[in-house]
């Protein structure tokens, strides 16, 4: 199999700010999956959350910073390029427009996301563009909205292998080893003065301090545990 029907996988998010529960997980499916490469793509601005306390370009100096030692990982700032709301459709579309027809894709999402994957923009068209490889807990799957359900049952798929005989169309349910961290805990912990150190890289952490991010919070955050 030449490298050029490798899967290429894409992993979005607010990155706010990335931490190694982003960083395991897409480590364990570069490798799991024989993908050709994982690109992490911020988002400018979220479509489904409140928008970021850091700049969009300082979440991609993060990103940057986390990636960069470790090959196979790439810091994709297209989102950061548009106007408007960062919606997955236009970045897939974007992606296959750069890559081509036939190069296999994979958008890579946790489970909590998938869940919501039918409040999305443009959602049922997703597949046309892309497999969808769903990073799941050990254990049983939670139940899903009856309108995934049916939306998932064609387009199962079972293994990696199934990735590359095709450039999309296939879901993917995926077991990975899932940290608990959260950015919100990091942000928390950053705003009350004490450190999120051993949840994210050093060279983020340090760059957080430099630049003197996540200084505040809403003042409802309570001080982590």
């Amino acid at each position: 199999m030449s490298m050029a029907s490798l899967p290429i996988g894409i992993l979005g998010g607010t990155f706010d700010p990335i931490h190694y529960g982003h960083l395991r997980s897409a480590l364990e499916l570069l490798g799991t999956l024989d993908l050709a490469e994982v690109r992490f793509v911020p988002c400018r601005i979220p479509a489904h959350r409140g928008t970021p306390l850091v700049t969009a370009d300082q979440r991609m100096a993060l990103v940057r910073l986390a990636t960069a030692d470790q090959p196979g990982f790439v810091a994709d700032d297209r989102e950061l390029l548009r106007d408007g709301p960062s919606y997955m459709f236009d970045t897939l579309l974007s992606l296959r427009e750069e890559f081509g027809d036939d190069a296999p894709l994979s958008l890579i999402v946790g489970t909590d996301a998938f869940r919501e994957l039918h409040t999305w923009h443009r959602w049922r068209e997703l597949t046309r563009l892309a497999h969808i490889v769903v990073m799941r807990r050990p254990g049983a799957l939670q139940s899903l909205p009856p309108v995934l359900e049916k939306f998932i049952a064609p387009r199962v798929i079972h293994d990696a292998f199934a990735l590359r005989q095709k450039p999309a169309g296939g879901i993917l349910f995926q077991p990975v080893t899932q940290l608990n961290i959260s950015a919100t805990q990091i942000r928390a912990l950053l705003a009350h003065g004490q450190s999120p150190r051993y949840l994210l890289p050093d060279a983020v952490l340090a760059c957080i301090h430099d630049r003197a991010l996540y200084r505040t919070q809403p003042l409802n955050t309570p001080v982590p545990a």
